[in-house]
């Protein structure tokens, strides 16, 4: 595998950065994002504009007209079309030189391991706890990178799941036992959250730079601070506890 005289020019920015063999090894992965909505749709933008070799997204619903304060890839002709066809018409014209996947299916706990399994890398771009914990006990059950972000109003937060390594989100959330529903949020709250989704997968890629391992990072929006809260791995975990 090699770059192409084109993509030589397209990544020019990055390859000053991490060099041609950082590039190379963007290409050699997959990343699969799950959610096409507000965080997973600047994620899939700069996902794909960075150079990700195969990008799979996965989402079951369509385009509804109040996604469209936040979910950047669907625009107001999109409504009622299914996410993911909305996502990769736009993808695809961005950089054609990647790999874009559909899959429009709800996780489940009986298909996610089928979803996942040729990944390098997962994006938590959802919306529901529920669905997050089956993502978190597949990705443990597989050696998959998790990366979770979750957003509300102008807050959010950021995690980087590497098992056997750093807490999962079990760890340190447990049982989530009531899902909060419709929330508020702003535009540009998730997408200063996917960003930073990307840019550590980005780095988990690359080599380059140093991941976020074994911290919470939180956004206040409300004042615009950013914070970082240690966290472990708990032995008696049930998801991760059996690893040395």
């Amino acid at each position: 595998m090699s770059l192409s005289p084109e993509e030589l020019k397209r990544y020019d920015r990055q390859i000053m950065l991490f060099g041609k063999e950082g590039q190379l090894k963007l290409k050699r992965t997959t990343i699969c994002i799950i959610g096409v909505g507000g965080l997973g749709s600047p994620a899939a933008i700069y996902a794909t504009a960075a150079g990700f070799g195969r990008v799979i997204l996965v989402d079951k619903e369509r385009v509804e007209l109040t996604n469209l304060n936040r979910q950047i890839l669907h625009w107001t002709s999109d409504i009622g079309e299914e996410k993911v066809v909305s996502a990769l018409k736009k993808l695809t014209k961005l950089n054609p030189n990647v790999s874009i996947e559909v899959i429009n299916e709800e996780i489940r706990e009986d298909n996610v391991h089928e979803i996942i399994k040729e990944a390098d890398i997962v994006l938590d771009c959802l919306d529901n706890w529920r669905t997050r914990l089956i993502v978190n006990k597949a990705c443990v059950e597989e050696r998959k990178i998790l990366i979770h972000a979750g957003i509300r109003g102008l807050d959010g937060q950021l995690m980087v799941i590497v098992p056997g390594k750093t807490p999962c989100l079990y760890c340190v959330f447990g049982e989530i036992r009531e899902e909060e529903g419709k929330f508020p949020v702003v535009g540009p709250t998730p997408a200063i959250m996917a960003s930073l989704q990307v840019l550590e997968a980005i780095k988990l890629a690359t080599g380059y730079g140093k991941p976020l391992l074994n911290k919470l990072l939180i956004f206040e929006g409300h004042h615009t601070s950013f914070s970082e809260i240690p966290i472990e791995r708990r032995k008696n975990c049930p998801i991760c506890g059996h690893f040395d």
